[in-house]
This record gives C-alpha cells, sequence and structure tokens, in this order.
C-alpha cells in the first residue's frame, strides 16, 4: 500500500520541527547550566509554588529561605535565574505537544511501516521519562550525574527521531549512489560516532568539574576557573584533534565519491559544526570561561552527532540498494 505523498510530507515536517525543537532545549538547558540557573525554581512541577514563576522578591512569603533551603539558603531571590528554569521548562512543554503530533501523525505508517509508529511511539514515552527525569535532577539538587543523564537521554530521543524519519523516506535514501565510497568508509564513519559519543561522554565529566569549581568561586572571576581544571579537560581537549581529522577523512570520500545531493550538503554541516565546537572549546579555555560559550559548545556537540548518525542511516540504506542491484 504506497503512502499518500502529503500525509508523508506532514509527518516529516512534524518530526523535522520537534527534532530543532530538541536541539533548542538542549541549548536552553546549557544556557541554564552555564548560568547557574539550574535552582532558579527550587521546586517542581510549580516555581516558588506558583504556575507563574514571581518577578521579584515582593511577591514570596518573608520566610521563604527556610522554605526552599537548598539553592536559596545564602542568597537572594534572583529574577533571572529564576525566569531562566522557568522558560527552560516551557521548552520542554512544547515538546511535548510535538512529539504528541509526530506521533499522531505516524498513525498513518500503521498501514505501510508499522516501525515508523513504534519510533515515534518510543519518542513520546521517553520524552515523558524525561520530564520525571528532570524533576529528578531538581528534587536531587542538581546532581552531576542526573543532569548528565538527563542530557545523554536527550541524545538518544533525537537519534530515534532522526531514524523514524528517515525510514519514512527510505525510498529516496537508497537511490543514493556510493559505487564510490570505500568499502571501509561505513566501518570509519561508525569509529568516528564512537568517537563523539567517547568525547560527549569526557564532556560531560568536564562540566561536572566546572561545575564544582563555578559553586567553590560563586558563579565569579570566571578567569581563574582554568587553574582547577582536571586532567580529563587536557584529554578532552587533546582529543578535538582526532575528531576533527577523522571526519575530514570521511568529508573527503564522500566529496570524492558521491555526486552533488544532500550527502554533500551534511558533511559541510558536520565539518563547520565540528570547526565551531572547536573554537567554543578554545574560547572557554583561552577567555576564561564566558558563559555563552559552553551552551555552544554543548549544541554543537549533539547536533555532530546527530549528523553523522543521519549519514549512517542514508549509507545504510543506499549500501542496501547497491547490494540488490548486485545480486539482480
Amino acid at each position: 500500500m504506497l503512502m499518500n505523498p502529503e500525509t508523508a510530507r506532514r509527518f516529516r515536517r512534524l518530526g523535522t520541527l520537534t527534532i530543532f525543537a530538541v536541539y533548542f532545549v538542549i541549548l536552553v538547558g546549557g544556557i541554564v547550566r552555564a548560568s547557574g540557573a539550574g535552582m532558579g525554581c527550587p521546586d517542581w512541577p510549580t516555581c516558588f509554588g506558583q504556575l507563574i514563576p514571581p518577578t521579584s522578591e515582593a511577591e514570596l512569603p518573608e520566610n521563604y529561605h527556610e522554605i526552599y533551603a537548598v539553592g536559596y539558603s545564602n542568597t537572594d531571590f534572583n529574577v533571572v535565574k529564576t525566569w531562566t528554569e522557568y522558560l527552560n521548562r516551557l521548552t520542554g512543554v512544547t515538546i511535548g505537544f510535538l512529539i504528541f503530533l509526530t506521533l499522531w501523525a505516524s498513525r498513518a505508517y500503521l498501514k505501510t511501516d508499522k516501525a515508523v509508529f513504534y519510533l515515534s511511539l518510543a519518542v513520546f514515552l521517553l520524552v515523558g521519562f524525561q520530564g520525571w527525569l528532570g524533576a529528578v535532577v531538581v528534587k536531587t539538587h542538581l546532581h552531576p550525574l542526573m543532569i548528565t543523564l538527563h542530557m545523554l537521554l536527550a541524545l538518544f530521543i533525537v537519534a530515534l527521531l532522526i531514524y523514524a524519519i528517515a525510514r519514512s523516506q527510505h525510498d529516496l535514501l537508497r537511490q543514493i549512489d556510493i559505487s564510490k565510497l570505500p568499502d571501509k568508509f561505513k566501518t570509519v564513519l561508525i569509529v568516528a560516532m564512537s568517537f563523539t559519543l567517547l568525547q560527549v561522554g569526557m564532556g560531560t565529566q568536564v562540566r561536572e568539574a566546572v561545575d564544582l569549581i563555578a559553586t567553590h568561586h560563586n558563579y565569579i572571576d570566571r578567569e581563574y576557573w582554568r587553574d582547577s581544571f582536571p586532567i580529563i579537560f587536557y584529554i578532552h581537549r587533546s582529543f578535538s584533534a582526532v575528531i576533527l581529522f577523522t571526519n575530514l577523512w570521511l568529508a573527503w570520500k564522500i566529496f570524492q565519491s558521491v555526486h552533488k545531493n544532500s550527502l554533500l550538503s551534511l558533511v559541510y554541516a558536520l565539518v563547520g559544526l565540528i570547526i565551531t565546537a572547536i573554537l567554543a572549546g578554545v574560547s572557554l579555555d583561552r577567555l576564561g570561561m564566558p558563559p555563552v560559550a559552553q551552551p555552544i559548545h554543548l549544541l554543537m556537540a549533539n547536533l555532530i552527532f546527530g549528523i553523522q548518525f543521519f549519514i549512517f542511516i542514508c549509507i545504510s540504506y543506499a549500501a542496501k540498494n547497491k547490494d540488490r542491484l548486485a545480486i539482480s
């Protein structure tokens, strides 16, 4: 049974919009963490017991320090941090609605490719779990492990979404000509993806260390934070060269071997993202940890893996078609 083209386009548009929205919430989450606004709302799902958070300390009870002791026992109410965290939560709620709409649109694939629907369903359930995990992050007072799990789950959700959308247009992806790519290309791509995940893992450890350093310095005197960086930071920094050259090899082979199509634009974007991530990392290292660089660095890492994963799916579908043509 053939899929209605308009229905398929609607699903892909919704899914793509949802992917961008998830990346946006990753960016906002990075801003929350870099600015120290994670406890801007010390309770969940309300914020200071209100659906809409206060805009001044006058709107809070006099004993709010006692009520919300964690994060506010030694500091005054900060409206910027409170509303930064609140907007982060609103963005998360928006993601939930978009995921539901994507799941609703995927029902059409129950008659043609049930896997697309079940992938969308898995994403919907995982987003609900992600919301619960966000509550745990607040209740554990921003425990570093919980923050890391929260971020890695977002990465997994994006990967499932990318696969669902790619699978919905597998006929188009199978038309990509990869006959001139070297046989080891897919293996190197898998290695590159593994390198990215390893780099993200090391990056989360660096972020946890930076969070402790930032707390120690009360989020000021950023130019002195570097003096306390752990050894994993220097490994993480050096490993970026391995990431860059591995992906440059992939980009060069695609440029040499694949006719002009979406893969070329993807590898251009991939290289650009890696360079941007490295520049953001250099600014963190050399410019006194500017707050704007940390969320950008995090977002680039997530985008890099997303593009690598999509290229992997494209190559996998194209390879199946190549094998089928060879047999026939």
